[in-house]
């Protein structure tokens, strides 16, 4: 799954680089109209966001951010206003306050609810929670993060599912598509080793339950075989062999390939 994390943040960047220019450009037009004082003010409020907008291109984002705020708190009701909060949001996120990311997010969403870039408030937010479940340690160390706690993955699974659902044509469907796919199978592989965790405990009941959700929720995760044969060892521990039997032939026609494997305890 590394190699798509890798491939996610390239992609991202030239989706970014690719609006960035929209937005200003439009900004610029808007800018134009109105008696001359307004436009002095409009020049110098535009001069900033594109200073700022420059800081986040080469990736100073604590002076964006600080243009950032300073443009939304001096001029709240400017023809800028909506756009810094999209701003603002994106800033936070790719200066690791994946916090502050998802309230600005959510505050945009919240106040525009029809806007036409709601989509990309939705994507933003399902990235700082997608990034702050990759903690630094497991990403620098390459921890088997399957045993760990999947954090914020399942908001961010969640988040980009919607964002998926409600926006199909979206500029950011395909990206977070591919991060959806990488989610499905941390989740499901941590709702295994949670299930494994209980098998061993004969706690068939509570394995059970995992490892159907791994199957149910995650659907067509890479680990559904290993699912599959939990069930199959939890049933068989509750004594339900017609149920165990079963879920064998669903898992002999579905991976007829990998049905022989062993649950390997950790």
């Amino acid at each position: 799954m590394k190699h798509i994390y890798k491939a996610l943040r390239t992609r991202l960047k030239g989706i970014r680089r690719k609006f960035f220019l929209l937005a200003v450009a439009a900004l610029l037009v808007n800018g134009c109209g109105g008696s001359e004082e307004e436009f002095d003010l409009n020049r110098n409020i535009r001069e900033a966001y594109i200073d700022a907008q420059e800081a986040v291109e080469v990736g100073n984002y604590r002076k964006a951010i600080g243009t950032f705020e300073a443009l939304q708190a001096r001029f709240p009701f400017s023809q800028f206003a909506t756009q810094i909060q999209l701003e603002l949001s994106y800033a936070y996120y790719k200066d690791s306050r994946p916090e502050q990311a998802i309230d600005a997010a959510d505050t945009f969403i919240r106040e525009n609810p029809t806007h036409s870039r709601v989509d990309y408030a939705m994507y933003i937010k399902g990235l700082a929670y997608f990034e702050s479940g990759q903690s630094f340690l497991e990403r620098l160390f390459r921890k088997d993060i399957n045993k760990r706690p999947p954090r914020d993955g399942e908001l961010a699974f969640s988040t980009l599912s919607r964002m998926v659902e409600r926006y199909p044509a979206s500029p950011y469907a395909a990206d977070a598509q591919q991060r959806l796919v990488y989610l499905k199978n941390r989740l499901a592989s941590y709702e295994n080793e949670v299930a494994q965790f209980y098998l061993e405990r004969e706690a068939y009941i509570a394995a059970l339950n995992r490892a159907k959700t791994a199957i149910e929720v995650y659907q067509g995760a890479d680990s559904g075989a290993e699912s599959l044969r939990i069930i199959i060892r939890a049933y068989e521990g509750l004594g339900m062999n017609k149920l165990a039997n079963d879920t064998r032939r669903v898992l002999e026609k579905n991976f007829s390939n990998t049905h022989n494997n062993p649950i390997v305890y950790n």
